[in-house]
Formats: C-alpha cells, sequence, structure tokens
C-alpha cells in the first residue's frame, strides 16, 4: 500500500521549468548571437514554419529585420533578472496578421513569447485603469475597497467569478471580498488551507504579477530545444505562456472551473493575497486587457499598502506619545529599576493588550489578565532559553511552549522584550484567547491517498463547507507591534536599565545643548548679517538715489523676512508653494494681485528652498511690476507648476498683456538673484528669456527639497458646497451604453451624484433585464447601441415612470419618436456638469 499523502507533497514540485507553454501562443529562446535554440513545438500553426526548421536558424531567417529591430532596441530596457517588456501589434512576417510579444531574460537566453493581437477598437488601457482607480479610491474601509476592486476587474475581464484573496500569518487565505454571477455558488469567507498555494507558487506570484489559465483541457505544447541546450531545465519563472501543474489542473477541474487568472497583491514586496478570477468554461484574455488588469493590481496593492500603513501610522504614533511621556519622567528617576513598574500602566497604553507583567531584580509585577507569578516565572526561564536578547512572541503560546496549555484561557498570546544586557529581565505582554469559528471551503488537514497523478498527490475532490471552532489562540501580533516593542526595548536598555545617574546625566546634557544653541544661534546670526551685507553691497550698485537703495534693499529684506516668517512658523517644516506666491503677490501689488493667476498641485518647500525661492519670486514680481506686463494696467502673469518625471518641481513664469520687452544692457543684482540663486543654492535650473510680448522663465528645484501636501481645506470645503447644490439620484441608476470606458466614466458622473449603485447595460436585452431584476431611479441612455437603438428601453423606462436622458454622438440631434420628443438629450462627449445641467432640468419639468 502507499504511503497517505497530503498537500504539502506539491510544495517540491519545479513548477518554473515545466518544459511546455500553453497553445495560444508560442514562445522562442534565443542566444546572445540572435540564434534560435529553443522553440515551442506549436511555432509552426503561427509562423508556417516547423520547429525543426527553426532551431540554430537566425531569428532574422524567421522574422521581419523591422520586428528583429524592435525586439533589439527593447532588450536594452529590461534593467533586471525580473524585468519584462512588452510590444503590441508587432507584425513578425510581412502581411501576417500582427503579435502581442513578452520579452525577458533567462539566464543566458533572451525569451521570446507571442499570441495573435486582439486589439479591441476604442478599448484604453490606461484611461480604462484611471477609471477603475477612480472608483475604489471613493471606497471606505477595506471590505468596501476589496468589494469594488473585485467588481471593477470583473467589468474588465469578463470572468464568471473574481475573488479578493488575503493570506493570514499562518499561510492559509481568506476570500474577503467577491463579484459572482448570480448562479454561481458564493466563496465570500471561506478559508483555504496554506498547502493549497504551494511555496514556490506564492515565489512565483511575488515576482510575476500575473497567471493566466486560458483553457485547463488545453494540451500544453512542448519546448523543443538542439542538442546542446535542453528545454527541460529552462526557467519560465517570468514567463506569460507557461503551463500548468498537472496538480493545479486538477485541482481546478475538481472545482468545475475552466479558466482562470490571478493578480498578485503585494504589500512591502510581500505577498498579501490575490484577485483569484474564474470561469466556468475556457476564456482568453488578450494581452492587452491582461496588461490592463497587472496595472491596476500593482495599483490597489499600493492603495492598500497605503490605507494599512495609516492604521499602523496612527497606532505607532499613540505609543511614541507614550514612549516619549515615559522617557520624559524615566529621566527624573532617582532609581532606573524602580521606573520600569512604575510605568506599568503606560506600556498597556504602546502595544495593545490584556495583562503586562515585568520580571526584574528577581521579583515579579503583574497587571491585568496574566498567567500566575510562578507560571510567569517559569514562562521567563524558557524565553531566556529559547531566545535569549530577542523580542520573542507568539499567537498560540502552547504551540512553542507546552506548558502555556494550562494557562491559554487567560493568556493565548504573548511578546516579550527583553529590557537588560543580561537574558535575565524582561517586559511580557500577554493578549488573551479569541475562541471563533472558522469556514474552510473543506477540510484543511484531510489526507488523500494515490491518484491519477500517482502516490505523490491528489488534489481534494470536495470544497463543502466545513467549519471548525479555533480556540488556544490571540489575535496575531502585528509588524507595528513588533516596531513599537523594538523602539521601546532600546528606550528601556539606553535611557532608563543603562544610566546610573540619570538626574547628572541630563544636566549634563542640557548643559551640552546650551552651549551647541548658542553656538548654533552665534552661526545663524553671522549668516544673517553677512546676508544682509550682501544685500546692501549688490543693491547699492543699482540705485541711482537714497530712495530707491532704501525701496530696493527694504523690498528684499522683506522678501526673506516674510519667507523666514512662513517657516518659523510651521516650525521649520516645510512650506507651501502657492503660499510663497500669494503673499509676495499680495505684498508687493495689493489689490492688483489678482492679476498673478496661479495654478499647480499642492507642493511643499523644503525651508532652504523655500528661502532661496522667496527672493527669486521676489525679484521676478518687483521687475514686472517696474518693467513687465504688471507694469501696465492690462498686463498679467501666470505662475504655474508641475511636477516632473523625476518628482522635481518644474516653475513656469509667463508675462503678457505688458509693455514690449526690452532685455537689459547689464546684469544687475536682481537679474542675478534670478539666474544663479536656484542652480548655486539647490543645484537646480534657472532660466529666463526676454521675449518680446513677455518676460517667460522657468525654474527646476529638484525633487529632494519637494514634497506633496494635501490640498487646502478651503478648497475642500468650496467642493463640498457645490456638492450640496447638485441634483441627486438615489438608489440604483442604469447606463446603457456599448463602449466600456464610455460606460465606467458615466458611472463615475452618476456615483457623484448620488447613485448607491450603479448598473451596466451594452445591449437593449441586457437593459431590460436589468430594469426588470431592480427597478433603476434614474437612467443615462445611449441612443444609438450599434446595430439598435435604445429607443424601446426608454419606452419601457416611460412606461414605468422612470425618469431618463439621452446620450447621442450625432452633430445634431436625433429624431425621437413622437411620445420621447420632449426627453432631455446630452451631447457626447458629456461631463459631471453637464450631465447635472440635464439632470436639473429633467428633475423641474417632473415638479412642475
Amino acid at each position: 500500500m502507499n504511503e497517505a499523502v497530503n498537500l504539502t507533497n506539491c510544495d517540491r514540485e519545479p513548477i518554473h521549468i515545466p518544459g511546455s507553454v500553453q497553445p495560444f501562443g508560442f514562445l522562442l529562446a534565443v542566444l546572445p548571437d540572435f540564434t534560435i535554440c529553443m522553440a515551442s513545438n506549436n511555432v509552426g500553426s503561427f509562423l508556417g514554419t516547423d520547429v525543426a526548421d527553426l532551431l540554430q536558424q537566425p531569428l532574422s531567417s524567421v522574422v521581419s529585420a523591422t520586428a528583429v529591430e524592435t525586439i533589439r532596441g527593447r532588450v536594452d530596457h529590461l534593467g533586471g533578472p525580473d524585468a519584462t517588456e512588452r510590444l503590441f501589434g508587432v507584425e513578425l512576417q510581412p502581411g501576417r496578421p500582427p503579435f502581442d510579444l513578452s520579452i525577458h531574460l533567462s539566464g543566458v537566453y533572451l525569451i521570446i513569447e507571442a499570441e495573435p493581437s486582439a486589439h479591441e477598437p476604442g478599448f484604453n488601457s490606461g484611461e480604462l485603469v484611471r477609471l477603475m482607480l477612480e472608483r475604489i479610491r471613493k471606497t471606505r474601509g477595506m471590505a468596501d475597497l476589496a468589494r469594488e476592486a473585485a467588481r471593477q476587474l470583473k467589468v474588465l475581464t469578463g470572468f464568471d467569478r473574481v475573488m479578493v484573496y488575503q493570506f493570514h500569518p499562518d499561510g492559509s487565505g481568506e476570500v474577503i471580498a467577491e463579484t459572482a454571477e448570480a448562479e454561481l455558488e458564493s466563496f465570500l469567507g471561506l478559508r483555504y488551507p496554506a498547502s493549497d498555494i504551494p511555496r514556490q507558487a506564492r515565489a512565483l506570484y511575488q515576482r510575476n504579477w500575473l497567471r493566466i489559465i486560458a483553457d485547463v483541457n488545453a494540451g500544453p505544447a512542448a519546448l523543443v530545444s538542439t542538442a546542446t541546450h535542453n528545454a527541460g531545465l529552462l526557467d519560465l519563472s517570468m514567463s506569460v505562456l507557461r503551463s500548468v501543474s498537472p496538480i493545479h489542473i486538477e485541482y481546478l477541474r475538481n472545482m468545475g472551473v475552466a479558466a482562470s487568472m490571478s493578480v498578485s497583491i503585494l504589500r512591502d514586496g510581500k505577498l498579501w493575497g490575490l484577485f483569484a478570477c474564474h470561469h466556468y468554461s475556457p476564456r482568453y484574455i488578450s494581452f492587452d486587457k491582461r496588461t490592463a488588469s497587472e496595472l491596476f493590481g500593482q495599483m490597489f496593492s499600493w492603495i492598500v499598502e497605503g490605507r494599512e500603513r495609516e492604521g499602523d501610522v496612527a497606532y505607532e504614533a499613540r505609543a511614541h506619545q507614550v514612549q516619549e511621556r515615559l522617557i520624559e519622567i524615566a529621566a527624573s528617576h532617582e532609581h532606573s529599576r524602580r521606573a520600569i513598574v512604575d510605568f506599568l500602566g503606560d506600556y498597556r497604553k504602546m502595544i495593545e493588550c490584556d495583562g503586562v507583567a515585568v520580571w526584574s531584580d528577581n521579583s515579579i509585577v503583574l497587571q491585568g489578565d496574566t498567567p500566575t507569578e510562578d507560571e510567569v516565572k517559569d514562562l521567563v526561564a524558557f524565553i531566556n532559553r529559547t531566545s535569549p536578547g530577542r523580542i520573542f512572541a507568539s499567537a498560540e503560546i502552547a504551540k512553542v511552549y507546552a506548558a502555556g496549555e494550562a494557562f491559554r484561557d487567560r493568556a493565548a498570546g504573548f511578546l516579550a522584550i527583553p529590557i537588560s544586557r543580561t537574558p535575565r529581565d524582561c517586559l511580557i505582554f500577554f493578549r488573551r484567547e479569541l475562541t471563533r469559528s472558522v469556514n474552510w471551503a473543506g477540510a484543511p488537514n484531510k489526507v488523500y491517498d494515490e491518484g491519477p497523478n500517482g502516490p505523490r498527490l491528489t488534489p481534494r475532490k470536495s470544497f463543502e463547507l466545513w467549519q471548525e471552532t479555533v480556540a488556544g489562540q490571540s489575535k496575531p501580533w502585528s509588524a507595528a507591534d513588533f516596531r513599537i516593542a523594538e523602539s521601546l526595548r532600546v528606550t528601556l536598555l539606553e535611557v532608563i536599565l543603562q544610566l546610573s545617574d540619570l538626574a547628572a546625566r541630563e544636566r549634563r546634557g542640557a548643559q551640552e545643548r546650551q552651549e551647541l544653541m548658542i553656538a548654533e544661534l552665534n552661526h545663524r546670526v553671522r549668516n544673517i548679517l553677512s546676508l544682509v551685507r550682501a544685500l546692501v553691497a549688490q543693491s547699492k550698485d543699482t540705485a541711482t538715489s537714497v530712495e530707491e537703495f532704501a525701496s530696493v534693499l527694504g523690498g528684499r529684506i522683506q522678501a526673506l523676512a516674510r519667507a523666514h516668517d512662513q517657516i518659523t512658523n510651521l516650525n521649520w517644516a516645510p512650506v507651501a508653494l502657492r503660499t510663497l506666491v500669494e503673499s509676495e503677490a499680495g505684498a508687493y501689488l495689493g489689490a492688483r494681485a489678482e492679476r498673478v493667476k496661479i495654478g499647480g498641485p499642492d507642493v511643499a518647500l523644503d525651508p532652504k528652498a523655500f528661502a532661496t525661492l522667496a527672493l527669486v519670486v521676489h525679484e521676478m514680481m518687483t521687475n514686472s511690476a517696474k518693467y513687465g506686463a504688471l507694469a501696465d494696467s492690462t498686463g498679467s502673469v501666470e505662475v504655474v507648476w508641475r511636477l516632473d518625471p523625476s518628482s522635481s518641481l518644474v516653475i513656469e513664469w509667463k508675462e503678457s498683456g505688458g509693455p514690449p520687452v526690452q532685455p537689459p544692457s547689464r546684469r544687475g543684482f536682481g537679474t542675478t538673484i534670478i539666474e544663479r540663486s536656484v542652480p548655486f543654492d539647490l543645484k537646480g535650473d534657472a532660466e529666463i528669456r526676454f521675449d518680446l510680448l513677455g518676460v517667460q522663465a522657468r525654474f527646476v528645484i529638484p525633487a529632494n527639497f519637494v514634497e506633496l501636501v494635501p490640498s487646502i481645506a478651503g478648497a475642500a470645503m468650496r467642493i463640498e458646497e457645490q456638492q450640496a447644490n447638485r441634483p441627486r439620484i438615489s438608489e440604483t441608476a442604469l447606463i446603457v451604453e456599448d463602449n466600456l470606458i464610455i460606460a465606467m466614466a458615466a458611472e463615475v458622473i452618476l456615483l457623484d451624484l448620488g447613485a448607491r449603485h450603479v448598473d451596466t447595460a451594452a445591449t437593449v436585452d441586457q437593459a431590460l433585464r436589468s430594469i426588470e431584476r431592480t427597478r433603476p431611479s434614474f437612467a443615462l441612455l445611449d441612443l444609438n447601441l450599434g446595430s439598435e437603438s435604445s429607443i424601446k428601453v426608454a419606452q419601457k423606462l416611460k412606461e414605468i415612470g422612470v425618469p431618463f436622458i439621452f446620450a447621442t454622438g450625432y452633430g445634431e440631434r436625433a429624431p425621437l419618436p413622437e411620445q420621447l420628443a420632449s426627453s432631455p438629450v446630452v451631447q457626447k462627449p458629456y461631463t459631471l456638469e453637464v450631465v447635472e445641467h440635464a439632470l436639473e432640468k429633467l428633475q423641474k419639468a417632473g415638479a412642475s
């Protein structure tokens, strides 16, 4: 009888070297000289040349010279072992349909994978992903975020079921969000054991963001190689066509799945979860749409990381505040070891726990829900034997410390922090047991006998609900808990335990800080005096009178003073660029400040950059008021800025409407400040052009001096006020539109106007079925749906009393039946304001 095996056996399967690819495309492996040394045996059906005739031939003998040069040009962009390049619509052979290509390096080989282009008219992946992201950003909370992301990916790909699958610390995964066809059984909330996705598969998910299986029943295309190469050992980790493990194929068949796609969700470079897409018949997704799906997955990963980090930051900030108070009090404590016990309540505020214990100087102090003194003493001895000098934690104490079974009802999880250089003293946090029910998709620990794959493995066939009551575990310790614990450990070691005379040390430290502050103040005063002296020396050279000298010098010093005030008001933190331009315009121009138009993202400048730019902006504003656009009552200045691809800040100054510009006959101090301050002080760029119609200048501030800041509160308030006055849509809205991107853009508009849910339909039949399922409160109808029109839908809506608006792309209003002649019609492309205006008219007509 063969030994029973379980799902962990597939951890040893080398899935990255399958020796074959899926048949919806073909693969070529070429050497550095572009000689073909390996190919999939289905290449003939795509290129018309048998695989045996390709091997040892130059790539140029199979595909056009133009295609070869295109591929060569992209090879230079491959920047690492996991880098891939994608090319769309490449004509490999003259007169034959184009292909989409993916290229990457695998050892010494350049891997070229190709599949027929499946271009969809009107499909714009970048715009589509932007709209998808716009929808998910409007969500609140992780559950809503995951649910909306699954829905957006289903709209894009058309899979029967799309799930968001999150991994737990024990390696198991849970379906936290799902959108599926109505007739399918829901998997929401089900847990899958860690063995369902073996270790090597998870490693590939971290490297390769997207994986598709177009047809589980399609036979793979084997790789063929020359005698000096081994196709069976070719690493296809980064392949888009890599064939599928027979174990995984059987697993999918047991679930009734005929096609699947997964998109990785990473946090901090580690696998957080997956978008798992299932289809119950074969389904191929074009490379273009897969690329859009992958981009969406990457952006979703960053959003998840940002939202989770927000919670961690708030948690750690609270802990840091407590820690600062602890340090302040401990510094004046006469007996540092006594201080440890006095702060038990503060420790509990830093790390979420139910109880805490301190073992110090051979004595124990307990607070909250903890084991007994003797039990803690034994636990400390175990910790010092097992993990001396390091933070040690477990959410299931009995799993690492057998004696913990006796008190797991009081303390199922612990986190221990060493607080002395010898492995004797420690601080231990405890968490209570959390008994909970887990819904597994089939029994997680079931063992399977020999099956069609031999004694190695038979994937489980049952996915029926299997409930388990989990006991003996606490809430897991998070990465934030460990960071706080490490910070606390350093504090206790360096500040409390290692200082024998804290009060004296603090006095010495205060004296040193005072001396340092005096030295720094002396240095700053000297710098300020040197700067003022330089301003005096340079300003007198250009002044023709005492009054002019006083005005010029005073203006420059006042510009620096305003900048300094703005910096110090924010405790030397970065200051908004918008504030600088507005204050300089207001200070110099007074009531004429509105003639300076400004615009750009909300960015803040490092204090050094802010002070430098303050002088530059002052000189630009002064020159414009004296000689340029602002010297004329009709002139204006536009100051706009943006972030370039390197995150540097690009500021453009444009004057117009003023008197004709005459270049200066000599370079004065003001012009020198404008041209040289930014390059000299900040290592940026500065350029000023004295065009006849108006001065133009461009400044580039390096990225290390720039940071994005949230939009100002006033802008948010104005938006809220505008939204409050909009006509509103309630409950469900219906969009009938045969263009996916237009439908998604319209969906964002209707949600902004108050709709709680938006259904979309591309045909009349789909629309009528949607109305039958859920009566909408409002509908936006594309008049022309390809070979049909939405008139029948409008008639149905009018019959049941649902208001609607027509949308048309025709230059003139399309003819409507007499009974619909009064219906509002908006012209494509439409905006939120256009739909809002039509909706307002519609609602007013209904009220009258």
